[in-house]
């Protein structure tokens, strides 16, 4: 979701979730906030045969691109309500996490598991090669290949080790000593 505030000067947020599953408001610059990412979650035909998708925050949108199918993510401009472009759901573009246990995380798609009669599993890889399974429902794409759509908050989606957050905490704390 994109917010603006009127009474700090006009600034742009976008709402995400940390690492950590935890919701986070992020800055954004006026042009970025022009637009907003929405899931495709059906598709399917309205009265007289109009085609018609429904996205994640309950937006229906008559005669969408033919190409778009459900799972894929398109660039909707908030002032017309248009789409402007799409992102496929497949192996090799960025996907942001949206539930469960690794909410918050950014990596791409390498690969999808089907089990009928279950929960299909998706397999991503984020920037620094720790590779984690989640949900399909749970993953929103927001980029082609490694471009991402939207602007990432500081740590890029990367959940560190119990470890390597300790070791950043006590660097961090010994330069300001």
């Amino acid at each position: 979701a994109v917010v603006s505030t009127q009474s700090t000067g006009g600034e742009y947020f976008r709402m995400l979730f940390d690492v950590k599953g935890r919701f986070l408001i992020h800055r954004i610059r006026k042009e970025e906030a022009a637009y907003k990412l929405c899931s495709v979650k059906s598709l399917s035909t309205a009265a007289k045969g109009v085609p018609v998708l429904v996205t994640h925050d309950g937006r229906t949108i008559r005669y969408p691109d033919p190409l778009v199918k459900v799972h894929d993510t398109v660039k909707l401009d908030i002032a017309t309500g248009k789409i402007l472009d799409f992102i496929r759901f497949e192996p090799g573009n960025l996907a942001y996490i949206t539930g469960g246990q690794n909410c918050g995380r950014i990596g791409i798609i390498t690969h999808k598991e089907k089990h009928p009669g279950s929960f299909d599993i998706v397999h991503v890889k984020d920037s620094v090669g720790h590779s984690f399974a989640t949900r399909l429902s749970n993953v929103f794409p927001i980029g082609r290949g490694k471009d991402t759509w939207i602007s990432l908050p500081r740590g890029k989606g990367v959940r560190l080790s119990i470890a390597e957050e300790r070791d950043r905490k006590l660097a961090a704390k010994a330069k300001e000593m």
